[in-house]
């Protein structure tokens, strides 16, 4: 005699326990004021780019790299974008901003500075948010290199096809 067998198996499920005494693994509360030099802090990333910015109320010094702006970002357009969070706020002037940062090239380490200032003055100033998100200084830009597929010459492009 046949026996009947469902055609799923029963679904088994993780006991969870409810006790208050487990410990909870938690993300760590932001931080609301400077830290112990004076300095809100922003992390920026684009591409392979990332840059950690630091900004304190001050004259409107920029540094990237230990170096002035004009130095280390050659381009005008550059230079542009990295800049662009202070005018939207208009706070050119009165933020010093100290920037390092390492990985991709000029026009990736620019997207991740301006990314970076944006979210230190974010940190800075709750008002702020508004202003920033309508000039779309907050948003992460996501596009990145495509990887080479395997079989062809680069990500897209493939070796010349011939018939015969």
């Amino acid at each position: 005699m046949a026996e009947t067998q469902s055609k799923n198996p029963p679904i088994r499920r993780k006991k969870v326990e409810t006790s208050s005494s487990a410990p909870q693994a938690s993300a760590k509360p932001a931080k609301k004021g400077p830290d112990k030099g004076g300095f809100y802090w922003g992390t920026g990333r684009r591409k392979s780019s990332v840059a950690r910015v630091r900004i304190k109320p001050g004259s409107g010094k920029l540094l990237v790299n230990k170096k002035p702006l004009e130095d280390y970002f050659r381009l005008e357009q550059d230079r542009n974008a990295v800049l662009a969070p202070l005018k939207t706020v208009d706070a050119k002037k009165s933020f010093d901003v100290f920037i390092n940062v390492n990985g991709g090239g000029t026009t990736g380490q620019a997207g991740a500075s301006l990314l970076g200032i944006a979210r230190a003055l974010k940190n800075y100033d709750e008002n702020y948010i508004q202003a920033l998100r309508d000039g779309g200084h907050l948003t992460r830009d996501p596009r990145m290199v495509e990887r080479k597929k395997p079989g062809q010459s680069g990500a897209r492009k493939r070796f010349q096809f011939s018939k015969r």
